[in-house]
């Protein structure tokens, strides 16, 4: 509600928008919008998305609710070939060992040998 206690008329709205350059649209069928960071990704899924473009420039609002994804920084394929030498094991062993031990090598080599 603005002041005066007067509601706003949609239509109104739009046309205002529209003198002023700026022309919103809504996106139809977007099943999912993932925002990527550094250490998690957003995934947002059946969002409601609308693309604004206002004096030439796009912008996207989304609206729905995120669900946050923790990233695992990829294993070094140097750490990956220390322990299969060191094991005496394929390098995708020495890999789930690794993934298994968060990244560890010392303790995916342990891993490994005790299995033998």
């Amino acid at each position: 509600m603005f002041p005066g206690g007067r509601g706003v008329n949609p239509r109104q709205v739009q046309a205002q928008m529209k003198k002023m350059g700026i022309n919103m649209t809504e996106l139809d069928g977007v099943e999912e919008v993932i925002i990527r960071m550094k250490t998690k990704d957003l995934i947002i899924r059946n969002p409601s998305v609308t693309l604004i473009v206002a004096q030439g420039q796009k912008s996207y609002q989304v609206v729905g609710e995120p669900t946050e994804v923790e990233k695992t920084p990829p294993i070094p394929k140097e750490d990956i070939q220390m322990v299969a030498q060191a094991a005496n094991v394929s390098e995708d062993e020495a890999r789930k060992a690794l993934e298994e031990c968060n990244g560890e090598p010392a303790e995916a080599i342990v891993k490994l040998s005790e299995r033998k």
